[in-house]
């Protein structure tokens, strides 16, 4: 059962809208009765309905959008991601698609600790102070983990949340928020040990799961998640939360706590926070709960148990 977004109706069988992830009954499920934000981008190629990812129909102007669009990753090398194919999954989901690059990342980094020495393997995996201007650890790092636990709570919040914000944005201008945030935050730990003199080497998603969640914090305040699964809150109380600690662990600690970099949160959350109230009179009410449903949303009710560290 669930509670419908415009009516507060209670639903045996609630519909989720699979353009802005809201949860609606029956006299509400469709765009035009629940005032859709993807209505004012139907005919928009960086928009909700057409997001520009993988969109193989063709345009009549001498191509398909697939060979055009930027974001068609799959599309370009030729894999099938239409229904009932093996990448069907991924149709339309780039933040899905990040979160399997995460995994294989992951397995990449685990079998490269047995096969090369450490200086090496941090040098092809983390952004550090020691050498920055490997331009390449800008964004290894960000799909790379210290942990199988970092890369899970990293995981599940990209699982839920980057849907949201996808669906929102579209996937090329996500692809652009989940990447510059996560460069940003890197460069901006590393850029505080420059200034300290402190030896740092930073990875992980973490920077982008927070401009994740500062994104939804403006567009989707009242959204319900669960902290640790069980501790029901709003997606702004618990960004206020990670943020409050991270601004504590900053002052107090020069931004590392116990192998967290707690400055790289903060630039991710100032990043997702910023670009979040650009769009958010634009972008209209978002959803105020996760269901689960294939191809209808992003998952059901939780939320991360912490945004992931960085060692």
């Amino acid at each position: 059962m669930a509670t419908c977004d415009v009516c507060g109706r209670d639903e045996n069988m609630p519909y989720n809208c699979r353009h802005c992830g809201g949860t609606y009954c029956s006299e509400h499920r469709l765009p035009e009765n629940h005032e859709c934000p993807g209505l004012e981008n139907w005919n928009d190629p960086d928009g909700v309905f057409d997001s520009g990812f993988d969109d193989t129909i063709d345009t009549g102007s001498g191509g398909s959008r697939a060979t055009k669009s930027a974001g068609n990753l799959l599309g370009r090398v030729g894999l099938d991601t239409g229904p009932g194919g093996p990448l069907a999954y991924f149709r339309n989901n780039l933040s899905y698609l990040f979160l399997a690059v995460m995994v294989v990342v992951f397995l990449v980094q685990t079998i490269m600790q047995f096969r090369v020495d450490i200086a090496t393997w941090r040098g092809i995996f983390t952004l550090s102070t020691a050498h920055p201007e490997y331009v390449w650890t800008w964004i290894i790092s960000v799909f790379s983990h210290g942990g199988s636990a970092h890369l899970l709570f990293n995981a599940i919040a990209l699982y839920f949340f980057g849907p949201l914000v996808e669906r929102q944005v579209g996937s090329r201008k996500f692809a652009i928020l989940f990447l510059g945030s996560g460069i940003l935050a890197g460069l901006g730990q590393v850029g505080v040990g420059l200034v300290t003199g402190e030896t740092v080497a930073v990875l992980g998603a973490s920077g982008a799961i927070m401009a994740i969640m500062g994104v939804l914090a403006m567009t989707s305040p009242e959204l319900k998640v669960l902290l640790f699964f069980f501790i029901p809150m709003s997606i702004r109380t618990l960004t206020v939360l990670f943020a409050a600690f991270s601004i504590f662990a900053f002052v107090s600690n020069g931004g590392i706590l116990g192998g967290v970099a707690h400055f790289a949160h903060l630039v991710g959350l100032f990043v997702g926070l910023w670009y979040g109230n650009r769009i958010k009179d634009r972008i209209g009410r978002g959803p105020r709960q996760l269901n689960l449903g294939p191809g209808r949303g992003p998952g059901g009710p939780g939320g991360p148990g912490g945004p992931g560290r960085f060692p």
